[in-house]
């Protein structure tokens, strides 16, 4: 089997277990990630919108002690850029039907919270395969540090994401049960 074939099949058995997880309830999982980003006061966070069944971020969003901002797909196999984001400020739909701000500064993020459909202990994430966080991560890396942090449902770890070269690993991975200890 090919590997986007890998990653097709581990992606449609990720849906699966994101929705199951999602319909279960959030339990406290933007409590503790508002507690993990309690030291990041003054870095600028980039959270998400969630979309259909991803965790959501957006209670530690707005408790943040910073700036906030929010993912923007510019194009096809470009990185993301950041718009500012407040609790509040008007909406429009961005590409992939995501919503980000109608209008703001742009930023560059020092921790990104990621959204992911499926993580392992190794830190590696399976998206949806537009390879934008990839990117993105590469290229603020290159520019300084940066803290990749995935935000899941417990249910959502597998024994071994499917992983190519350009796969950017996480740097810490939160749940709803705690942070998720990595392996080396």
């Amino acid at each position: 089997m090919t590997l986007a074939a890998q990653k097709a099949t581990a992606r449609r058995a990720a849906f699966a277990a994101r929705k199951a997880a999602f319909l279960a309830g959030q339990g406290q999982a933007a409590e503790i990630l508002a507690d993990f980003l309690g030291d990041m006061k003054g870095r600028v966070l980039s959270g998400y919108m969630p979309m259909r069944t991803e965790i959501d971020p957006l209670p530690a969003m707005a408790a943040h002690q910073g700036p906030v901002c929010v993912p923007v797909i510019p194009g096809s196999g470009l990185p993301l850029r950041f718009r500012e984001w407040t609790p509040g400020c008007p909406m429009v739909a961005g590409d992939f039907g995501a919503l980000i701000p109608a209008e703001g500064a742009w930023l560059q993020p020092e921790v990104l919270i990621v959204p992911l459909l499926s993580f392992d202990r190794r830190g590696y994430r399976l998206g949806y395969g537009g390879g934008f966080y990839d990117r993105t991560l590469e290229r603020l890396r290159a520019r300084g540090t940066t803290l990749a942090l995935g935000f899941a449902f417990a249910a959502q770890e597998v024994d071994a994401v499917p992983v190519e070269p350009t796969d950017q690993r996480l740097d810490a991975i939160l749940t709803e049960t705690g942070l998720i200890p990595l392996q080396p």
